[in-house]
């Protein structure tokens, strides 16, 4: 690659460096912007009365998104690759549906119109590149992700033990007229929610209950602790730095790096 594009890599992808850091702050107000705007234009009273700025503010922020995305295609040494990547297709679906909505000119398809610019809120999820404690949590659920499934599935036994329990106990007058309404009793009493919407009348379902509240307060807790958990083993990144493999794009090298550990390409 040619040393512009390397520099433009530096620049883009990395944050060590005094232009990297400007970067990344300017386009981190860029995108809070943005998702604002993509908020108070969903607000009737705003919209009609400064629909034409917010018109051209999402132009504005179009063009500019469209720009980074170009810019990052032509710094880094596989493009496909970066397409098909997590913040490449964020990248892809945050500026992608202000151009969808100029070919929809039906005034029929302005449904259509108005599902599809939703996904401009998209853009909030660009910020996850500027969080280092990011990578930190998505590493501690992947650690976890096996306890918290059985975790799970240990809950969606309780809560049919539960809701079948319930259906057995309880009459149909009383709003459980079904096993799996009954189960979605147990799932809303079981998370705390507390909807109301059903609720047990004699005195066994009542208790019943509150053996299933109870239980809820200690199953929140076990969650929490597992990724807290995996949280704390993986603090130490204290040698870790901003440099991005401008071939296959892998990051969190250590400090002292010269090469990148997966696939050897110079730093």
């Amino acid at each position: 690659m040619k040393d512009w594009q390397i520099k433009l890599h530096t620049i883009i992808f990395e944050a060590d460096t005094r232009a990297g850091k400007l970067f990344d702050v300017v386009l981190l107000w860029a995108i809070l912007i943005s998702v604002l705007l993509v908020m108070g234009e969903s607000v009737k009273g705003l919209r009609i009365e400064y629909g034409r700025f917010f018109h051209i503010a999402e132009w504005f922020f179009t063009i500019l998104f469209t720009l980074e995305y170009i810019l990052r295609l032509i710094c880094v040494h596989k493009p496909i690759k970066y397409i098909f990547s997590f913040y490449g297709i964020i990248d892809l679906l945050s500026i992608i549906p202000t151009y969808l909505a100029l070919f929809f000119i039906d005034t029929r398809s302005l449904r259509v119109i108005r599902s599809l610019r939703l996904l401009r809120v998209f853009r909030v999820l660009k910020l996850g590149r500027f969080v280092k404690e990011s990578d930190l949590l998505m590493e501690a659920l992947k650690n976890s992700r096996y306890r918290i499934t059985v975790f799970l599935f240990a809950v969606l036994a309780v809560t049919s033990i539960m809701g079948t329990v319930m259906y057995l106990v309880e009459s149909p007058e009383t709003g459980f007229t079904s096993i799996p309404r009954s189960i979605y009793w147990a799932i809303v009493t079981l998370t705390t929610v507390g909807f109301g919407d059903i609720a047990p009348q004699s005195d066994l379902g009542q208790f019943i209950a509150s053996i299933v509240m109870v239980l809820g307060y200690a199953i929140i807790a076990i969650p929490t602790g597992i990724i807290t958990g995996e949280v704390i083993k993986s603090t130490d990144t204290s040698n870790i730095n901003t440099q991005v493999c401008i071939n296959c794009q892998h990051d969190k090298h250590d400090t002292d790096a010269k090469y990148c550990k997966m696939c050897g390409t110079e730093l």
